[in-house]
């Protein structure tokens, strides 16, 4: 998914956070909301400016986001005592 024309980061708009071109809708609310639960057909909906794929954009750009930064790792299962 070539995510670079949907996805914009304006330093007016939601303070440089990354949004769907055109709108106010940022990359963080479609995450949050899918986190969620909220499926594809509900989300576009509740916000009809979108598309599918402005939605597969954002995930696509939280993947990418996610690949270059340095992950910090740590263990799952705590020490038992």
């Amino acid at each position: 998914m070539d995510y670079q024309s949907r996805i914009v980061c304006d330093p007016a708009i939601l303070v440089g956070k990354p949004t769907i071109r055109g709108t106010r809708i940022s990359v963080e609310l479609i995450l949050n909301m899918l986190s969620q639960g909220i499926s594809y057909a509900e989300f576009l909906e509740e916000y009809p400016d979108l598309s599918r794929e402005d939605i597969l954009a954002a995930i696509a750009y939280a993947r990418d986001a996610v690949t270059m930064e340095e992950i910090k790792h740590f263990d799952m299962i705590p020490e038992r005592l």
